[in-house]
């Protein structure tokens, strides 16, 4: 039931018109008025009642007594609290339960207060959204809020009854998962931490890639082969998935999924999801009913309904998630989902710049964002907001959220997962993203843009303007540069030029200066502007050499050496220790301090070159994949500066990078050489790779395979790559060749690219 929805904001509106009818809860720090409950209240009712009364103490310094409704006369002032026989009587038509999920009571009648909801959170719902929008409550973080005082609290007449459009709401901060926080937000996802008191969460049993945890391999595989993925005609359990069309599978998979379910105390959904890898059987059957479908979801989903249809022969409430995700993620051509499943769609290859439904880099996730809500009973999305390579960077994505969230809702989306960067106290604005998307969620057609100007005026004060400024800046770099944002970006090269980054710096330093008198608020600022610094650090060399190319302003720290540190020491003082998902700030920290180690002596070619016309790349600078497994930096003597990169010789990853961007080099002509070695097991043989790959048009410019003959042993080699038409979006690459039996390890010492001009000369 829905008999007026109204955006929250008309309380703070109503709150400023009253007058005539208005209801005054206290005067003067006193009050005359009594929250009431049922004798029969729920435990999160009861705790609804108790944040009441603590906030409004705060408020207008009086106590409001809790009370019941037989221990209080009809006639008396009172704030009813929670599902009453009183508040029955007082609201007749209103019945709590019909609501929706989540939704709120918040209405006068007479001289009397109701707040009241949807069991079991919507009661709790309902104070706080009185707290909040018609008190001037602000929880900002965990920690921080701002609470007004009035000793005399007026309340208009109030008519509001809403249910929010999403039923699951979850962003995932660190912030954001403990309570009551999260509860004053709304957000009742798999990661809050609720207690029962408050309401609990919505858990997803599993939560996620859940094929291996419910047939594990290491149980089964040996005497059931045929139950996981056929790949190139040999069944495996390594990186791959389960054999769908398998009936003899399904029904071990299905009492193991029944027996999850039975320890349980009240099973609601139960994640059947694939792992978080490719590895699709490609046995007849199954590539078959792929055919037949058009997707990999085709086989998914004929399995995933076959499981849902016996969980609910004896859990009929419980849902049955699955992923639309990664290889499953278009939607099949005849196959629907069963009533009790629930798709989960997910967007982690999209461009974050842009709207998700509207964007042109966006056309395919729309196209299936579209097919999916057509034919899903339950639809949820699994959004991604966060750059998971680097938390640490600045990452303008905030402009689409809004515009996201009211897509989603348009189409049946039920649950959002909005996926942040939860394992950082200094990304990027997290304290607002965590407040913006919570409000967004619960109710999406509030205006975003009012939304930040609230928190930043809130929480940062005088610093609010050059810190919008900020935001925006950013907002309109990335849109003007077309950069397609993947929520896995390695640095802030494809939009964050060097005149942006000036003008961010100008920006935060005002920002500084404007709270340098308020202890509080100068800590903030400077935790929000570890991002901007960090996108200096990462880039300092190049951009300096960009800099005196152009003859722009270079408005980084004038030491880089005692900026790193102090970087270093400021994300310690914040607490924060991750820089990505499950990586270390530590390891991070240490190769980014390795950044600003002496170079070695140039070349013999270079030294008398200007030091415009070359470039030297030392592996410092190098962007580095899988550091500790695939490639590490390592003490090297024979190197020019003493280190490189060593990459183990057991794979042939390009662990080993060097991006080309706009202030690296300018465009053009560039005779390119790479100074690299390997320990050698054999005497002939192929020692290591390398080559120069253009992403954006994902072609290969130049390769080579180079022989222990020409690379082997304790000395560094000149690689010569030969002129090459240099661009950004290109990157050079080292890569071992797979051959443990020959070679020990790969090492690059530098890259260094020379302009192609007469008085470059040659190597030799």
């Amino acid at each position: 039931m829905r008999r007026l929805c109204l955006p929250l904001s008309y309380l703070t509106t109503c709150l400023a018109a009253a007058g005539v009818g208005a209801l005054t809860l206290a005067k003067d720090g006193a009050s005359t008025y009594a929250l009431v409950v049922s004798a029969t209240a729920s435990a999160p009712e009861q705790t609804a009642a108790r944040e009441l009364q603590e906030n409004l103490v705060q408020v207008t310094g009086a106590t409001l007594p809790i009370r019941t409704e037989a221990e209080v006369a009809d006639d008396a002032p009172q704030i009813l609290i929670g599902a009453s026989a009183r508040a029955k009587r007082l609201l007749p038509a209103v019945d709590p339960a019909k609501l929706g999920a989540d939704g709120i009571v918040v209405e006068t009648v007479g001289d009397k207060l109701i707040l009241t909801g949807q069991p079991p959170r919507g009661t709790l719902y309902a104070v706080f959204s009185f707290l909040e929008d018609g008190v001037g409550c602000r929880w900002w973080t965990s920690t921080e809020a701002t609470i007004p005082k009035k000793p005399t609290l007026e309340v208009p007449e109030l008519n509001t009854i809403y249910a929010p459009p999403l039923l699951s709401r979850e962003a995932f901060y660190h912030d954001a998962f403990s309570c009551p926080f999260a509860v004053r937000l709304k957000l009742n996802g798999h990661f809050m931490q609720i207690p029962p008191e408050y309401g609990g969460n919505m858990k997803v049993i599993g939560w996620c890639h859940t094929f291996f945890s419910i047939l594990p391999p290491d149980k089964y595989f040996a005497e059931h082969p045929d139950w996981y993925s056929e790949i190139g005609g040999k069944r495996t359990a390594e990186g791959t998935q389960l054999c769908l069309t398998n009936d003899e599978m399904r029904a071990e998979f299905v009492r193991n999924a029944l027996e999850r379910l039975r320890a349980e105390a009240d099973p609601r959904i139960l994640s059947i999801s694939q792992n978080d890898w490719g590895g699709a059987c490609q046995c007849a059957k199954c590539k078959a009913l792929e055919e037949q479908e058009g997707s990999p979801s085709g086989p998914l989903i004929h399995f995933v309904n076959a499981v849902a249809e016996e969980i609910e022969k004896e859990f009929p409430k419980v849902l049955v998630e699955t992923l639309a995700y990664s290889y499953t993620r278009h939607a099949p051509k005849q196959v629907k989902p069963r009533g009790n499943v629930l798709i989960r769609l997910c967007s982690i290859e999209c461009s974050f710049s842009q709207p998700l439904g509207t964007g042109p880099q966006n056309e395919k996730f729309s196209t299936d964002m579209e097919q999916w809500s057509a034919i899903a009973p339950q639809l949820y999305v699994w959004n991604y907001v966060t750059n998971f390579a680097n938390f640490l960077l600045p990452h303008p994505n905030l402009r689409s959220l809004a515009e996201d969230i009211r897509w989603f809702a348009a189409h049946k989306t039920l649950g959002l997962f909005e996926q942040g960067d939860a394992y950082s106290t200094t990304g990027d604005f997290i304290r607002l993203r965590t407040w913006l998307l919570a409000h967004l969620m619960w109710d999406p057609s509030r205006d975003q843009e009012a939304l930040i100007r609230e928190f930043m005026e809130g929480y940062y004060g005088p610093a609010a303007p050059p810190l919008l400024q900020y935001l925006n800046s950013c907002e309109d770099a990335v849109a003007e540069s077309d950069a397609y944002l993947r929520c896995y970006m390695g640095d802030t090269s494809p939009w964050m030029t060097l005149d942006v980054l000036n003008q961010a710096t100008r920006l935060f330093d005002q920002a500084q200066a404007a709270v340098a008198d308020d202890a509080t608020l100068r800590a903030r600022v400077e935790r929000e502007r570890l991002t901007l610094d960090n996108a200096w650090l990462q880039r300092y060399q190049s951009l300096q050499r960009q800099a005196a190319r152009t003859k722009v302003a270079f408005l980084a720290p004038a030491d880089p050496v005692a900026a790193c540190q102090r970087w270093i020491a400021q994300n310690s003082k914040f607490g924060n220790e991750f820089y990505g998902e499950g990586r270390p700030f530590a390891e991070y920290a240490q190769n980014l301090a390795r950044r600003f180690r002496p170079p070695g002596p140039p070349p013999a070619f270079c030294k008398d070159l200007p030091k415009e016309d070359w470039v030297d790349i030392q592996d410092n600078l190098c962007v580095l994949h899988n550091p500790g497994g695939w490639v590490a930096l390592t003490e090297d003597p024979s190197a020019s500066d003493g280190m490189a990169a060593r990459m183990p010789a057991n794979h042939v990853q390009w662990a080993t990078q060097c991006p080309v961007s706009d202030d690296l080099i300018e465009p053009g002509q560039w005779h390119c050489y790479v100074f690299a070695r390997c320990d050698a097991k054999a005497a002939t043989g192929q020692g290591l790779q390398l080559g120069l790959y253009d992403n954006k048009d994902a072609t290969g410019v130049a390769a080579r395979t180079v022989t222990l003959e020409e690379c082997g042993g304790k000395e560094y080699k000149c690689l010569d790559l030969g002129v090459q038409d240099l661009r950004a979006d290109m990157y050079f690459w080292v890569a071992p060749c797979g051959n443990p039996d020959e070679v020990e390890a790969v090492y690059v010492d530098r890259i260094v690219l020379v302009r192609e001009a007469p008085q470059a000369g040659a190597a030799k």
